[in-house]
């Protein structure tokens, strides 16, 4: 098996530069209560605010400007329930090329609204993971376009890695740096990133027990897949990526745990006390950090807001 060359710092750098026209520098927010509450110091990077709601608007708006111009022309696809959808589908819109993008028949409305919104098409399949891959395969076979994965991807994982890099360029005192872990671009991209930093720096995941494959991969020192996921952070149902695993087996120092009635209660204390929206997966980390507090007492924690898109209908509140 050829060794993986990870992107370096300056590949990091230069991909915020490279996305900079088609995303937004998002704010760090700060909540006295919420600091009171947990014992230690959070700053809140908000990738809610985000374009498209989350931070996958970067991975895939990096993914897409790297692609030559024969790529381009015959546009891109992915298979994707969520946000990784609507930015690749924004990414494709702003490159003027096509995006087919491939969803389960009970992807969220709102996800697939957003999808259509931004120009991309629609071809819907059963909702399993070998339904989603044979339906990509045959767009991909038909149409030429190139696959973006949502998070198991070089470009994608340097395009995550400048959220961390923005985080740490405005708030270089962290001491411990937190993200939530589904497929693991937004973490891995965070880890290497830190690394490079500063290799003081904690990196900590937050994941949902139900859906705990990244924390059984990490402690088995193998890659574990996702089995039956049932939780009520929709954003982090699917399994770690093989990239992903590597750099979180490298960098990352620990990954905890939160139930769905902690994950609920992180979600309700930002919606209260910092009066902004934010998706179930987004609360993860302060869910994992509140579980554990002890942990982080007195510490500078910097926490990843990975987005807002959450149907207002099914608020668990």
């Amino acid at each position: 098996m050829n060794q993986v060359t990870f992107p370096s710092l300056n590949d990091i750098r230069f991909a915020s530069i490279r996305i900079k026209p088609f995303t937004h520098r998002t704010p760090i927010l700060k909540s006295e209560a919420i600091n009171q509450w947990a014992g230690c110091e959070i700053y809140f990077k908000c990738e809610n605010f985000q374009k498209v709601g989350a931070f996958k608007a970067r991975g895939a708006a990096n993914a897409v400007m790297k692609l030559s111009d024969d790529q381009k022309e015959k546009g891109v696809a992915t298979h994707s329930s969520g946000n990784h959808a609507a930015a690749l589908a924004r990414a494709a819109k702003v490159a003027g090329i096509p995006a087919y993008i491939v969803m389960p028949s009970n992807a969220p409305l709102i996800k697939k609204k957003a999808v259509k919104g931004y120009g991309g098409e629609i071809i819907e399949c059963e909702p399993n993971l070998q339904a989603r891959e044979t339906t990509l395969n045959k767009v991909v076979k038909e149409t030429g376009a190139t696959f973006i994965p949502p998070y198991d991807h070089l470009d994608v994982i340097e395009g995550q890695a400048t959220c961390a890099l923005e985080f740490l360029e405005d708030q270089p005192d962290l001491e411990i740096l937190m993200a939530p872990v589904g497929g693991g671009g937004l973490l891995g991209g965070t880890a290497l990133l830190a690394h490079y930093w500063d290799p003081e720096i904690e990196i900590i995941a937050g994941e949902p027990s139900g859906a705990d494959d990244a924390y059984r991969s990490f402690h088995a020192g193998k890659l574990i897949p996702q089995t039956h996921p049932n939780t009520i952070a929709d954003g982090l149902l699917t399994s770690l990526g093989k990239l992903n695993f590597e750099l979180i087996q490298r960098y990352v120092d620990d990954i905890l745990l939160a139930n769905d009635d902690q994950i609920i209660e992180a979600m309700r204390w930002i919606y209260e006390r910092m009066k902004i929206v934010i998706e179930p997966s987004c609360a993860v980390p302060l869910a994992a950090l509140l579980a554990n507090k002890e942990r982080f007492a007195g510490k500078k924690v910097g926490i990843i807001l990975s987005g807002g898109n959450v149907d207002l209908e099914k608020l668990p509140f």
